[in-house]
């Protein structure tokens, strides 16, 4: 097993070494059964041993630890702090619910772009965008906005039940109400259902999400 682990750092680092401008993200993950995983993508519902950082050209960077990666995005949020309050103020949701769904989503990056296409702070995709008007989703006061109206109409639409909102805002509404206005069996929608609300706690929320 660890001449394995080696090898493929050694080949994903020769890998990234060949071209001049790329650069790559490795992720260490041990699962339930203790094997280790090395992917360049972020996997939920893993362990994160650590996460390598790969430059290339002449100089060399130290490896981005899982520490230091929240370091920057502490820094993130508390640059994005007013920003995230005006937004629960229009909306009339708890700020901590708004932060637990940024950090669930992107980690707080307004350049985040998920591979189906969602963008920004809320993960917007083009329909919702242009429903709630926002022209910019990379700007990040209107993703905020209409990341924040979006979940709002969600909780209404089922009765304030934040777990159904949730599940709502990953997998669609309809997919909801088609599994009985229950959460449906995805193991992604499922598993984030669960991260958002672990995170409105440790933010401070409680099981009321709007004011």
């Amino acid at each position: 097993m660890h001449i394995v682990i080696k090898t493929l750092l050694v080949c994903l680092t020769c890998a990234v070494a060949l071209s001049s401008i790329a650069l790559a993200d490795v992720y260490k993950y041990r699962d339930a059964r203790g094997r280790i995983h090395l992917t360049d993508r972020p996997m939920n519902g893993m362990q994160l041993l650590k996460r390598y950082k790969i430059a290339t050209g002449r100089s060399t960077r130290s490896p981005v630890t899982a520490g230091a990666a929240m370091r920057q995005m502490f820094k993130r949020r508390d640059e994005l702090q007013p920003l995230i309050r005006h937004a629960a103020a229009e909306s009339q949701l708890r700020p901590a619910l708004i932060h637990a769904v940024v950090r669930a989503e992107s980690a707080y990056r307004t350049d985040a772009v998920s591979s189906k296409g969602a963008v920004g702070l809320m993960q917007l995709m083009p329909a919702t965008a242009e429903r709630y008007g926002v022209d910019d989703r990379r700007d990040p006061a209107q993703n905020l906005r209409g990341g924040t109206q979006y979940l709002r109409d969600l909780l209404v639409m089922f009765d304030n039940d934040l777990q159904l909102a949730l599940a709502a805002y990953n997998a669609g509404e309809n997919a909801v109400i088609r599994y009985g206005r229950t959460i449906p069996p995805f193991q992604e929608t499922q598993g984030y259902v669960r991260k958002v609300i672990q995170f409105y706690h440790a933010a401070g929320g409680d099981k009321l999400a709007a004011r």
